[in-house]
């Protein structure tokens, strides 16, 4: 297959399910306008709404398959969606959660969650209801985001968020470490609890010895090398579900906290090695890890499994492979 994936470049994503559909023979390529600190690069090109707008008739030519990310398409108000359905192709959205996360509906289940980073409510209903008029499916990492998407969609799948683990050795924490490394790397403060988090973090220093980092404003290679030196890593604590953080802490074999809202947990396997905190527990959370160093070994143990078992690009594409078969052109 020809598989266009454009054109917001959410997390390394469009970048890692290009670069293994190339592996299994299929011409995809990721069409990214949305440039960031981050800095992903890998089986993209960057380039910008005028290009993509000038050169869209070659694109849909070319191309079979759209697989739109962040409710984004080629042409203001999803004006191309029609003309792509109009030639008989097939088209997907992936949803990421602010681009569709209507305030009132995620506070029903989660007091915590920031939504200041989402579209007003009116915004979000029209750019849903404008591209189910045209694209029947849409793909979610997750149930927290599923919530949103469903009532808009004739098939909502959810599939993982995925990594190259090629790329992340693990590295698990030590059980003798004197002075424990704990990271939190906020690319939105506000969305991830990152005052509760260091409010957490400077009442525990009064009595326990340990090294806290923020890492910001790094591009993703340069923090990743960071990541390899945590004992703990802490991920978002007012979402309701865990993100790339999350996973690329368990690949690294790291223990990692999270708020996972109940409704969600349920959802997942099991194992999920995750330590469920928010804003509330979040010290008693941290405490925990801080005096159970064979506990942050056993957690950072059972992540990297999980990673391999539901995360790993090659599952993910297995999926993707699935869905894009069954897709009604």
């Amino acid at each position: 297959m020809k598989i266009f994936q454009g054109t917001i470049e959410i997390a390394g994503q469009m970048g890692i399910l290009s670069g293994e559909l190339k592996k299994r023979g299929h011409l995809a390529s990721g069409y990214n306008i949305f440039h960031s600190y981050l800095g992903y690069k890998d089986h993209l090109v960057n380039t910008n709404s005028h290009e993509i707008q000038t050169t869209y008739k070659h694109i849909i030519n070319f191309f079979d398959l759209f697989h739109f990310h962040y409710a984004s398409s080629l042409l203001p108000d999803y004006k191309d969606l029609e003309i792509i359905r109009g030639k008989g192709k097939k088209m997907i959205m992936h949803h990421w959660g602010n681009d569709i996360r209507f305030h009132d509906l995620a506070r029903i289940n989660n007091p915590y969650v920031y939504t200041g980073d989402s579209p007003g409510n009116e915004v979000i209903h029209h750019r849903l209801t404008a591209i189910s008029q045209y694209v029947d499916e849409a793909i979610v990492q997750d149930y927290e985001v599923y919530t949103y998407a469903r009532p808009y969609y004739k098939k909502v799948h959810v599939v993982p968020i995925s990594i190259d683990l090629s790329r992340f050795i693990p590295s698990s924490p030590k059980k003798d470490v004197k002075r424990p490394l704990i990271l939190h790397a906020p690319t939105n403060p506000d969305f991830k609890g990152t005052l509760a988090i260091e409010e957490a973090i400077h009442h525990l220093q009064k009595s326990y010895n340990f090294e806290y980092r923020r890492i910001q404003h790094l591009n993703h290679e340069e923090a990743v090398k960071l990541y390899r030196e945590a004992d703990l890593i802490i991920d978002q604590i007012r979402c309701g579900s865990y993100g790339l953080l999350s996973v690329e802490a368990m690949a690294l074999g790291k223990p990692v906290l999270a708020f996972i809202r109940s409704d969600v947990a349920a959802r997942f396997p099991s194992q999920l090695p995750v330590v469920n905190a928010n804003p509330d527990n979040i010290t008693s959370a941290i405490q925990l890890l801080l005096e159970n160093p064979s506990l942050r070994l056993e957690m950072g143990e059972h992540g990297r499994e999980y990673a391999e078992k539901y995360h790993a690009k090659e599952v993910v594409v297995d999926l993707l492979e699935q869905i894009y078969g069954n897709l009604r052109s």
